[in-house]
């Protein structure tokens, strides 16, 4: 389960839309919204990637497939592994000779 976000989805997007359509710097911004100057630059940056005025980032839609992609990877893995497992377990054990 994620961390719960510290600062709420209408906060972010209103002040993202401030930096964006007043071209005043992110750190008064962020100052006057109580944000971290740090944080609220990630979120415009991010902005700015799912509009296409980035290319340097992933879009949202694509940091969320690939976040599904290793997910579904991991656990392909963990099957393997636990059948591979499970076949060491059913094997038959025997004795070594002297």
């Amino acid at each position: 389960m994620p961390a719960p976000r510290k600062y709420p989805d209408e906060l972010r997007e209103r002040a993202v839309r401030e930096v964006r359509t007043t071209g005043r710097p992110i750190a008064h911004v962020a100052k006057d919204l109580g944000i971290h100057k740090e944080a609220l630059r990630g979120w415009v940056r991010q902005a700015e990637a799912d509009t296409g005025e980035r290319d340097d980032r992933l879009t949202s839609a694509e940091l969320a497939e690939l976040k599904q992609l290793r997910k579904g990877v991991a656990n392909e893995i963990l099957k393997a592994a636990s059948a591979l497992f499970a076949q060491e377990l059913d094997r038959p054990r025997t004795r070594p000779t002297r």
